[in-house]
């Protein structure tokens, strides 16, 4: 793989990682991932794809500006890369937060230059509840505060963090047993590349978002993983899956790796069903 950059049109040098040949395929981390979350995935993919392994802005070894920590100005990176490269038939994987970057470069730029297919893994379609919702909403949903004063004890904690430990304390959860303590702290240090006062402010962002109206407008064939020992509600990946005209679920067992991070757990049967996909 080699390092490459972009920059977007508002000035900011966007790196990635690419290489392989034919389809190109963008694989994007979710919140604080740079590149190296696909790394059990670069060698499989680049043998039937381009690949572009995007390190969104503040993250990895893309620049840090001071504004743009948003869902829709990631899309509006997202999309500012895929019209620098020309790319008019491309697949897209995203994951956690990315998955969210992907439902609004679709709401916003989809008919301009559409992806082809597209996996998501395991992102729910409204993680702050409200109110008036019932249970069953908020698991659809896949609510994961269900009020503003939790959220804002999230955000808080994670201004507050300073160290590989501190970080882990929020995001080891997310991970199965299989996952040894020397590769947390690899990822956790890779996560800490973006700043935290950034990290916060997009997680908040992130957080405040409701894409299920939005679903039933993406007609593209799409493959929504989730795992068993995911922190999220199986309910909410299935609603995904059935709201998209063209969606199907692939829900990965506890016992093979199927976590928030089943593609980093697993990379052997994640790649082998999501190429399975992409390639049929």
């Amino acid at each position: 793989m080699e390092r490459k950059s972009v920059r977007t049109r508002d000035g900011v040098e966007l790196s990635y990682l690419t290489g392989g040949q034919g389809r190109p395929v963008f694989l994007l981390g979710g919140w604080s991932q740079t590149a190296s979350v696909y790394e059990g995935q670069f060698a499989d993919f680049c043998q039937s794809h381009t690949v572009y392994a995007l390190e969104n802005r503040g993250h990895g070894a893309s620049q840090k500006p001071t504004d743009g920590y948003r869902i829709h100005r990631f899309a509006k990176d997202l999309f500012d890369v895929v019209e620098a490269l020309d790319l008019r038939d491309f697949d897209a994987v995203g994951h956690s937060l990315s998955v969210a970057m992907l439902w609004a470069y679709l709401d916003m730029f989809g008919a301009e230059r559409p992806a082809r297919r597209l996996i998501f893994i395991d992102e729910p379609a409204a993680l702050m509840a409200r109110p008036s919702w019932t249970q069953q909403e908020i698991n659809e949903a896949g609510s994961i505060h269900p009020t503003l004063e939790s959220l804002d004890e999230m955000v808080v904690a994670i201004r507050r963090t300073r160290s590989v430990e501190d970080h882990l304390e929020i995001i080891s959860g997310m991970f199965t047993s299989r996952v040894g303590d020397a590769a947390l702290r690899a990822l956790a240090a890779e996560n800490l590349k973006l700043p935290r006062v950034h990290a916060a402010a997009l997680i908040e962002n992130l957080m405040m978002q409701d894409w299920r109206a939005f679903l039933p407008n993406i007609h593209q064939r799409t493959l929504v993983f989730t795992g068993e020992a995911s922190w999220h509600p199986l309910a909410s990946q299935q609603f995904i899956a059935s709201s998209m005209p063209n969606g199907a679920l692939e829900v990965v067992r506890k016992t093979d790796g199927g976590s928030h991070f089943l593609m980093f757990e697993n990379p052997a049967l994640f790649n082998e069903k999501a190429l399975g996909f992409l390639n049929a």
